[in-house]
C-alpha cells in the first residue's frame, strides 16, 4: 500500500462528504481525511479543523486538495505547523482528488501522480 494519504478541505460539508464517497468507490484502501464547512456547520473553513484532519490521517505523507481561497489559506498555515510531508495541489478539487486517489489505489508512483496532477493545474 502507498506511503501517501489524502486530505481534502472544502467550504461545504456536503461537497467534502460527496467527494469522500466518490473516492471510496475507487480507492477504498487510500487513507483519506476531510473537512467541509466551518465549526458551526455553515459554509467556510477553519484552521483548527484543517489541523485536525492532518493529524487524524495516519499517513506521514499527504496529498492535499481544496476548493476555494480560504481553504488554501488554512491549508498553507496548517502545513507550516505540521511535521508531516504535505504536497498541496492547485487543481479542480473533484477531478484532482479522484485522480490522485485512483492512482494511489493502483500503486502508481508519486512521480506518476504528480505528472498527472501537473497536467490538471489551475491558476488559483
Amino acid at each position: 500500500m502507498s506511503d501517501y494519504g489524502i486530505i481534502l478541505v472544502s467550504h461545504s460539508k456536503n461537497i467534502a462528504q460527496g467527494i469522500y464517497e466518490l473516492i471510496q468507490e475507487v480507492a477504498k484502501d487510500v487513507e483519506m481525511t476531510y473537512v467541509g464547512g466551518n465549526p458551526d456547520g455553515g459554509i467556510g473553513t477553519s484552521f483548527d479543523q484543517v489541523q485536525d484532519i492532518i493529524q487524524a490521517n495516519p499517513k506521514e505523507k499527504l496529498l492535499a486538495f481544496y476548493d476555494l481561497g480560504s481553504a488554501k489559506m488554512n491549508l498553507d498555515m496548517a502545513i507550516e505547523f505540521s511535521d508531516k510531508e504535505i504536497r498541496l495541489y492547485n487543481v479542480a478539487v473533484v477531478e484532482g482528488t479522484y485522480t490522485a486517489a485512483a492512482l494511489l489505489q493502483a500503486g502508481a508512483s508519486i512521480d506518476m501522480i504528480e505528472a498527472q496532477l501537473k497536467d490538471m493545474e489551475l491558476n488559483k
